[in-house]
């Protein structure tokens, strides 16, 4: 009589309602045992169809839905689309708005990273920490909503400035925060970066080599895990970033660590800026002179910033009307995923939740 053991394979659906893929998002995993011998992500759940709906908005109508992009990061959002337009009308920006702009869109990357750290940590089994950024966070957006009038959807850049001054008092709240900040990041690392647990689980994980993470065209966070020194901010820079001191942080391994950690130490560089900025920030108006009625010249024209996830880049086809022709937004979160299903494969189930965490997606971003 036989007794030859056959194995079958398993397929798992994680999601699209999972607490742990932040956002709506489905991953068909196939299994043989606890290994991972395939992985299918599937998104779309979130598509708004941004791109076509611009093609019947005004330039000035299209920056309230970027807002929904990466919706923990839309001041960033709003700058992306702004910029563009603003470098096919070759307009100048009035110092002060500059400042402000750099001052919000640096406070909201702290947000965002400290969002990360959070919902990564949850993700791993620690709550303490998921409860520590929040508090942080929160100031950042009640000083958002001082700013903006809104906590999540700020609707704040404009087509040459700004849509409201900062009163001193706020931009006092903003001095105070940086050295508070500073402590509390202090605090983050002794907690979490020595954290033998923590270790075990993110240190070999989910490696990216450089020759990978070109190939694939990654960006951002994921790119510099690599060892890759490359941030827009500083390889290109946009708006006054070549003003201000700061550091680029790259990683040596490209795992889950130090994709971690890089989120850890630009909390510290965005410090940096926004310190710089509050005591340079000049007296002045915050819109420059803008057309009542803004037309892009006819042509081709794209423009990308360091969003907080990636390369953040906008095209606009225009044929002279005050409308887009075609409006194409290339989007980190979504380019960056694209890497998932090699990172899993041969990796224990047990990894899979580490992986894409660190990958640090936003859904909004990927199905725009």
């Amino acid at each position: 009589m036989s007794t030859d053991l056959r194995s079958e394979e398993m397929i798992l659906n994680v999601g699209p309602q999972h607490p742990s893929t932040h956002g709506v998002f489905r991953l068909v995993v196939t299994l043989d045992g606890e290994q991972i011998v395939d992985a299918d992500p599937v998104v779309g759940y979130l598509h708004r169809g941004t791109e076509k709906l611009a093609e019947g908005l005004q330039y000035t109508q299209i920056i309230p839905y970027t807002d929904r992009l990466d919706y923990i990061a839309a001041m960033l959002n709003n700058y992306a689309l702004v910029h563009t337009v603003e470098y096919a009308l070759d307009l100048e920006i009035p110092p002060r708005a500059e400042y402000l702009r750099i001052i919000v869109m640096e406070l909201n990357r702290i947000a965002s990273h400290l969002l990360f750290l959070g919902t990564y940590l949850l993700d791993l089994g620690a709550m303490s920490p998921f409860l520590y950024v929040f508090q942080e966070r929160e100031r950042i957006v009640q000083l958002f909503n001082e700013i903006s009038g809104a906590r999540l959807t700020y609707n704040y850049m404009r087509v040459g400035g700004v849509k409201w001054d900062a009163t001193p008092e706020w931009i006092e709240k903003v001095r105070d925060f940086v050295p508070f900040m500073r402590e509390k990041v202090k605090m983050y690392d002794k907690l979490i970066s020595g954290n033998e647990i923590f270790l075990h689980r993110v240190r070999g994980i989910g490696v990216i080599t450089q020759a990978e993470a070109r190939d694939y065209s990654l960006s951002g966070i994921n790119l510099r895990s690599t060892g890759i020194n490359f941030d827009l901010r500083k390889n290109r820079p946009y708006g006054i970033y070549d003003q201000f001191d700061f550091d680029v942080v790259v990683g040596k391994n490209g795992d889950c660590y130090d994709r971690y950690y890089i989120h850890l130490e630009e909390i510290r560089q965005s410090i940096r800026i926004v310190e710089q900025a509050i005591a340079q920030v000049p007296d002045g108006p915050v819109i420059g002179k803008v057309p009542k009625m803004i037309r892009v010249p006819a042509g081709e024209y794209y423009t990308s910033i360091e969003g907080a996830r990636g390369e953040l880049g906008v095209y606009i086809v225009s044929e002279g009307k005050d409308k887009p022709y075609r409006l194409k937004l290339r989007r980190p979160s979504f380019v960056n995923l694209q890497i998932l299903r090699k990172l899993l494969i041969g990796q224990s189930m047990g990894n899979l939740i580490a992986i894409l965490g660190a990958v640090d997606i936003v859904l909004g971003e990927v199905d725009a």
